[in-house]
């Protein structure tokens, strides 16, 4: 098929999406397919902007057991809001992302919190590869921001370790088909980038990503830090509301 033509073009462009078939992630076992808010397959390389609402559980996933996702968070009507990855190790007292582990905002409150997570394989110590951070920086480009607004990243599927001898480790991918849920707390943009490690240079595979309505879904954390922060999370939240019915 010429495409030396307008018409030619057209015809050519329009055959190739007849023939396209893009990839989405399996909705979960009890989620309506209906309800899905988000379903995209991130390529090696690739990059997301996202924004989601309060009350939503998002799904990242590591299909073939190879990808990195390299997260930063905003809240989406206040970008100055955004996360913290010092508070995040800081006041939880653990560095290792697991269930209940919330992810902390420099104002103290959660933006999100990990519902669940199969891997075990993360990493809030080494920040993002240059390669990483240009994918992120173009990513906040889709939402208006600037590169100043972009912070250090939190990786998740590629971990790292701090070894005894104060040595940061690499561990690795876990195992294919490894997911980890968050729960938003407040309105946010995702900003996404599937990248290698820094201590982990291999490509990547395949990144997930899945979001669904869930407003009562709640981690189960009763740490007295955690307690703390969603407290602040929920004044904030309540405060919006109100500023807004007023205006």
């Amino acid at each position: 098929m010429s495409t030396r033509s307008t018409d030619g073009a057209r015809a050519h462009a329009r055959a190739q999406a007849a023939s396209a078939t893009m990839a989405r992630p399996e909705t979960p076992p009890g989620v309506d397919p209906a309800e899905v808010v988000i379903a995209q397959r991130i390529p090696a390389g690739g990059y997301a902007n996202i924004v989601l609402g309060r009350g939503t559980r998002v799904r990242l996933a590591d299909p073939a057991g190879t990808t990195c996702a390299h997260l930063f968070l905003l809240r989406a009507e206040s970008p100055w809001e955004r996360m913290n990855v010092a508070d995040t190790v800081k006041v939880p007292w653990q560095a290792y992302l697991s269930a209940g582990h919330p992810l902390l905002s420099d104002q103290g409150r959660v933006l999100a919190t990990v519902l669940a997570d199969t891997s075990g394989h993360h990493d809030t110590l080494c920040g993002p590869t240059p390669e990483a951070r240009r994918q992120l920086h173009l990513a906040a480009a889709k939402q208006g921001l600037e590169p100043r607004d972009v912070g250090p990243s939190i990786a998740l599927f590629r971990g790292a370790r701090v070894a005894p001898n104060g040595a940061i480790e690499s561990t690795g991918n876990g195992h294919q088909g490894a997911t980890v849920d968050l729960i938003v707390h407040l309105p946010l943009t995702l900003l996404i980038a599937n990248a290698p490690h820094p201590l982990d240079p291999r490509p990547t595979g395949d990144l997930d990503i899945i979001a669904w309505p869930a407003p009562t879904d709640r981690a189960t954390n009763i740490d007295p830090e955690y307690q703390r922060a969603v407290d602040n999370t929920e004044e904030a939240w309540s405060a919006a509301q109100n500023t807004e019915v007023r205006a």
